[in-house]
């Protein structure tokens, strides 16, 4: 079981990473070409401390090209080193890529802002708001990227109980806990490529590269497309936790939003074999069966909350053990 999460989490790590390389590609190559009708022959690409005349410049294809390279050879150089090192190391290219990717696509689209509708180069001015807002958002992302490793990393080091643990008897005294976590690479895959697809709209927004009657459409591009994508990632992955504190549900790669049950709020808990077909498809879904996290078919986790008529299910590894450990910690259970 825990060489399919592993493998599962591997997958959707690859293909994360690959979406987000070939999305930033296609956007850094293609911003000095959608605006080519507007910008000079040659692009101001470099500004010196002393002053906010541009002192170097490339032709048009260069400004599309280089960049594009530039970040092609710092994914691999820090892809392939990470892939190579084992599941424990990959999520980092998460803490590396994402900031790298918005720094090196904010830098071009400020590039191809201080040019716009010049007709030489020469008169391109240094985009220093711009450079102060990318080094925020560089940190910010990169907080991001480490919070959500640093969760992950705790999850995965979480106590769970021992494989003899026999009907999960717990001796006064002594306490156990079990933790369990589920992705689907699909949904994950899909949060990215409609993620990318906001970025791109954001990015011709504020780079000013939209024509002004194309300014609502984008306006609407990038908010539902970023709704989207939050959406998608929020349930495309699931932990539970199971302790003294009850069963502790979080979503997405941040752990939030969550939900929280006390032992003595659970009336019981079993695993059930559940399909998308019968609960209405992936993700957070509401059906007669009641709320079902799914995101994969097969075994869940069931329990059937105090006062209410319906469940609440998740897909999870290891459904059955965290049930006996519901069961084993409700307050009407004498323990031994």
């Amino acid at each position: 079981m825990r060489d399919t999460t592993v493998a599962r989490r591997t997958t959707a790590v690859v293909w994360t990473t690959v979406v987000w390389t070939a999305g930033v590609t296609a956007v850094l190559a293609a911003m000095p070409l959608l605006a080519r009708d507007r910008l000079p022959d040659r692009l101001g690409t470099h500004w010196g401390l002393d002053g906010e005349a541009p002192n170097g410049s490339m032709p048009l294809w260069a400004a599309s090209l280089v960049p594009a390279l530039i970040w092609l050879v710092t994914a691999a150089a820090v892809t392939v080193p990470l892939m190579r090192a084992g599941p424990a190391a990959r999520p980092w290219t998460t803490v590396t890529l994402l900031p790298t990717g918005i720094v090196l696509t904010g830098a071009q689209a400020a590039v191809i802002r201080a040019n716009l509708d010049h007709a030489d180069w020469h008169e391109a001015r240094q985009p220093t708001a711009w450079v102060v807002a990318l080094l925020a958002a560089a940190v910010l992302a990169g907080a991001a990227g480490w919070l959500l490793v640093t969760r992950r990393r705790g999850a995965d080091d979480a106590t769970t109980p021992d494989e003899g643990t026999p009907a999960l008897d717990i001796p006064k005294g002594r306490r156990l806990v079990w933790f369990s976590r589920t992705a689907n690479p699909w949904l994950q895959l899909l949060a990215a490529a409609i993620g990318l697809v906001a970025v791109g709209a954001l990015v011709a927004l504020v780079g000013g590269l939209a024509a002004p009657g194309a300014l609502w459409a984008l306006w609407a591009l990038f908010a539902g497309c970023g709704a989207g994508s939050l959406a998608c990632a929020m349930f495309s992955s699931v932990r539970a936790r199971v302790s003294e504190r009850g069963l502790e549900v979080s979503f997405g790669p941040l752990g939030w939003p969550g939900r929280r049950w006390a032992p003595g709020d659970i009336d019981t808990a079993r695993t059930e074999v559940r399909h998308p077909a019968e609960v209405g498809g992936w993700g957070y879904r509401l059906s007669g069966l009641g709320t079902t996290v799914m995101l994969r078919a097969g075994e869940c986790l069931v329990i059937r909350p105090r006062g209410r008529r319906t469940d609440f299910a998740i897909s999870i590894d290891d459904a059955e053990r965290g049930a006996a450990l519901l069961n084993t910690l409700h307050p009407n259970r004498t323990r031994g």
